[in-house]
């Protein structure tokens, strides 16, 4: 049984303001999508290997032991799976699960309200905890350590806290941003899983699934075409699935094929390397109008008619994974792959190495002989 208490972390922190379909964040639609092609079994999890088999450790132990396991935080990007472990951990357990996230909990009543309910053996998930607020985050390090909770009734000089006995659960935390928690938090999960990027072999095989439990027919060749623009993150490619999809229904006969794949991909602007409109936006910006760079942030945005915000928490992050963008304390470069991505060609002089217009040719240090 899954019980939900307020509302999923990244759907909340996002606003879905900034909807792409190459985007990690998950909208309602793709909360909706993804519950059903989830897999229930730790067999079932496609990638992650390591985690995988570490995970299946500690839970296999808990339950040779009878007891529940320790608390466990699943940290990594958006879209690679934290939602879908906690799942499976309590499938696993034979054991309810309770989900909530940070934004949710903004006092440290809402909290107690939710730790008054858990029964012996819950699993409690808690997606983006790294956004729990203060007085919530002390009232958990108790909840996890000891088991209990003070609840404070009253103010002043007349306040009185009132010890709140809890069973023994098990907390599951989910955090895009590890480095964000409270070392008394963090310290106080006995498992640690970091969640890394898929490869186009893996996100091939999240594809195939997907596609079975969809009851679509699609062959090999295009499940790799799609898995290698995905940029590693299975929600993104069971995104590119559902809308590639959706073109073949409607213009190739029902079958994905190659053709159709390619067809469907050119429509929703996803080239090659995962970039869509507005990241080749940015990069033809850096190339075209300001020679490579370095140029700063918030010039670069304007020539891309977005907000600096957009383009620094949205679009940057991939780039600077690909290689194909640079940040330097004068600014933001293009590498020379974002030429050559682009078909430019490379300028004689590397914006990395910092030239100015009072350059001399020959000296590398801009002086005068």
């Amino acid at each position: 049984m899954i019980e939900h208490s307020g509302v999923s972390g990244e759907g909340a922190e996002t606003g879905e303001t900034l909807q792409r379909i190459i985007g990690a964040e998950a909208g309602a639609l793709d909360r909706a999508a993804e519950g059903a092609l989830r897999p229930r079994e730790l067999a079932d999890f496609v990638g992650q290997k390591k985690v995988r088999e570490q995970l299946s450790l500690v839970l296999d132990a808990a339950s040779l032991r009878g007891t529940p396991p320790e608390h466990m935080l699943l940290s990594g990007p958006p879209g690679l799976g934290k939602t879908t472990l906690a799942m499976i951990i309590a499938h696993e357990l034979g054991s309810p699960l309770k989900i909530t996230s940070g934004p949710a909990v903004q006092h440290a009543g809402d909290l107690a309200a939710i730790l008054s309910s858990l029964e012996e053996g819950e699993v409690l998930f808690i997606d983006e905890i790294h956004r729990l607020a203060r007085p919530a985050e002390e009232m958990l390090y108790m909840a996890m350590e000891d088991f209990r909770v003070d609840v404070v009734v009253g103010k002043g000089v007349g306040a009185t806290a009132i010890p709140l006995e809890l069973p023994p659960f098990t907390a599951v935390g989910a955090t895009t941003r590890a480095g964000m928690l409270p070392s008394p938090l963090r310290d106080r999960f006995g498992f640690t899983g970091h969640l890394d990027y898929y490869t186009a072999e893996e996100l091939a095989l999240v594809i195939a699934r997907s596609a079975a439990r969809l009851e679509i027919d699609i062959d090999p060749q295009s499940a790799h075409e799609i898995a290698s623009r995905s940029r590693g993150t299975p929600r993104i490619a069971n995104r590119l699935l559902r809308r590639v999809r959706d073109y073949a229904q409607v213009r190739g006969g029902g079958a994905i094929t190659m053709d159709s794949t390619l067809e469907a991909l050119t429509v929703y602007e996803v080239d090659p390397r995962g970039l869509d409109r507005l990241d080749r936006a940015v990069l033809q910006a850096l190339c075209t109008k300001f020679g490579g760079g370095p140029v700063g942030l918030s010039t670069l945005a304007i020539a891309v008619g977005e907000e600096t915000e957009t383009v620094e928490t949205v679009v940057e992050p991939f780039l600077v994974r690909e290689g194909l963008l640079g940040r330097t304390p004068r600014g933001r470069i293009a590498t020379p792959a974002a030429w050559e991505h682009l078909g430019l060609d490379v300028p004689a002089v590397d914006p990395a190495r910092g030239g100015t217009l009072f350059d001399e040719p020959g000296r590398e240090d801009g002086r005068f002989n």
